[in-house]
């Protein structure tokens, strides 16, 4: 019996028999130009936008999009099914010990092996690095199939019972359906946070090299995935990745199953208070540091990516600048934005409100001189919604005890403020650099955790849906990677805005949202993503968080005016 199928690739309908696989499709299309101009391998579909791996059969009319790296959900499975090989080699090589998957940093994810038995002699981290690396490439090489089965939830859990991933079991154990996918690599299971790729030959672009007390698992650059991406060292953003890690681990909350135990035991009330007296304390530390300096610094420059809290951490930090007798003045990069038919365009047409050639830096550098001279200035506002500036009588002048804050994404370029002497300037990057993990294995990415807060908050105060907020999530990103992320290591001090918990705060807000994402649209296979993160985690009530909070940033009733 046939079916008819719409290979979005090309347009065309087609006729395929019943029970045909993704892969054995992609085969028989091999000449049809599903990827033009690109050499890279297939590595999973979008069947009615959902994320499918190749070994999928068919059963039904359906619409489907061949995806290869370059693709973000693409990408995603990609680095997943890398880091599925690298536990593998590691559990081959080192059976009395586990790999750890800390985080994401600039490169790639940073692991480390811990000991599951006493007696078990940890390798130097050089012969660690190079025995786990011959491995991933001999089972590359072996192009082991990735396989997936349908099991009762009740069977997975018997299955991982004598495997070392307890917080991957007891996550499964807290789950209501009946069945789940499980993910088998050359017989070693593991429950994996996306699909993976169809098998391990197609990983071709990785490297794993020492690296702090444990080795960095390096992946294909996103922009040209042909190539790694290039090894940056960024210590600040590192050590700030560390330090939470450690206080997670203090509070024995570093996975999901650890923090659905706090709220099912009713203590998330105390888990609220430690975290946000842990935000107090880094503002206040972060403040006195600027006061130690406070006979050269003048301003404050606070930069940090969408959604990662930028606009209270100011609030904030003027509050503990007043404990220690300094006025804060507040400028805005936002009312800094250029004509609207003065702003620089994108490749595509678009307006590039990312780019810092959209602001007017010789006015902002202007205002600045003229501030630190003793002058008062006429500060800008701007109208969005006809797109030119204008002065509404708003002025600023700086007294003896006043340090001046400038906030927005392009505060760490050394271009917004070459003007002035660098002297005269401390400057704070602030980013929700994520601290918990679905489970040992599987980290939730910091961007995740951004992009819900944006989803909330897009809602509450913009009046966009979360389907238009994915759809402007790439462009966002990528301004990122352009604008922002190169100038974080320029910081002299790095602030984590997230919180342990608050991803069960944010769940029934977000939840519901992306429910309403239509599935006949691209971004449907993204919202639901991040709908099986948000499905593990234990909601909490609101009625908990302080109104000085971050999270009000996000949810409302905040004691600050944004």
């Amino acid at each position: 019996m046939t079916i008819e199928v719409i290979i979005e690739n090309t347009g065309k309908h087609i006729m395929v028999e019943q029970g045909t696989s993704l892969a054995e499709l992609a085969d028989s299309l091999k000449n049809e130009s599903l990827m033009p101009g690109k050499q890279e391998p297939i590595l999973c579909a979008l069947v009615n936008n959902e994320i499918t791996m190749l070994s999928y059969k068919i059963f039904k009319p359906a619409n489907i999009c061949f995806i290869d790296i370059n693709h973000r959900q693409g990408y995603r499975i990609y680095i997943t099914s890398l880091c599925f090989l690298l536990y593998k080699a590691a559990r081959d090589c080192y059976p009395k010990a586990v790999l750890t998957i800390d985080h994401w940093m600039v490169n790639g994810f940073y692991c480390r092996l811990e000991p599951l038995e006493e007696d078990f002699t940890m390798p130097s981290q050089l012969e660690g690095a190079r025995t786990i690396r011959d491995r991933m490439v001999e089972i590359q090489r072996q192009d082991l199939p990735f396989i997936t089965k349908t099991m009762l939830v009740s069977d997975a859990i018997k299955l991982i019972e004598n495997e070392p991933i307890p917080h991957t079991r007891r996550l499964l154990e807290g789950l209501t359906q009946l069945y789940i996918d499980m993910h088998f690599l050359g017989g070693t299971p593991h429950k994996w946070a996306t699909p993976l790729v169809y098998s391990t030959g197609v990983l071709t672009q990785w490297d794993l090299r020492p690296f702090a007390e444990g080795f960095l698992l390096q992946c294909p650059d996103p922009r040209i995935p042909e190539k790694l991406d290039i090894f940056q060292e960024a210590p600040k953003l590192f050590n700030i990745f560390q330090e939470h890690h450690n206080w997670a681990k203090l509070l024995h909350i570093t996975t999901v199953d650890d923090l659905n135990m706090v709220v099912r035991n009713h203590k998330e009330n105390l888990l609220i208070q430690v975290s946000e007296a842990l935000h107090e304390k880094k503002y206040a530390s972060i403040a006195d540091m600027i006061v130690q300096q406070s006979d050269k610094v003048r301003m404050v420059l606070l930069a940090g990516p969408s959604s990662s809290g930028k606009t209270t951490s100011c609030r904030r930090l003027a509050v503990q600048m007043a404990v220690l007798g300094h006025d804060v003045r507040q400028l805005s990069l936002d009312d800094y934005f250029l004509p609207r038919e003065q702003t620089p365009r994108q490749p595509n047409g678009d307006y590039d409100f990312e780019s810092i050639e959209a602001l007017d830096i010789p006015l902002l550098n202007k205002q600045l001189k003229q501030l630190f001279n003793g002058e008062e200035v006429k500060i800008p506002t701007y109208d969005f919604k006809k797109g030119e500036p204008y002065f509404s009588g708003k002025t600023m002048k700086l007294g003896k005890n006043n340090i001046l804050f400038v906030e927005g994404i392009h505060a760490l370029n050394p271009k917004l403020t070459a003007e002035i002497d660098d002297e005269l300037k401390f400057k704070v990057y602030v980013s929700a650099l994520t601290q918990i993990a679905l489970d040992k294995q599987n980290i939730i990415r910091s961007n995740d955790n951004r992009l819900i807060r944006r989803i909330v908050r897009d809602n509450n105060f913009r009046g966009y849906s979360a389907h238009a907020t994915l759809q402007r999530w790439p462009s966002v990103r990528n301004g990122e990677h352009k604008h922002i992320f190169p100038y974080q290591e320029n910081a002299d001090v790095m602030f984590n805005s997230a919180l342990l918990y608050e991803l069960g705060i944010l769940r029934p807000f977000a939840e519901p949202l992306l429910k309403m994402v239509p599935q006949s649209a691209p971004e449907y296979a993204e919202s639901t993503r991040l709908l099986s993160i948000l499905e593990l985690i234990e909601p909490i009530q609101t009625k908990y968080i302080p109104p000085t909070s971050i999270l009000r940033e996000f949810l409302g009733d905040s004691s600050f005016e944004y």
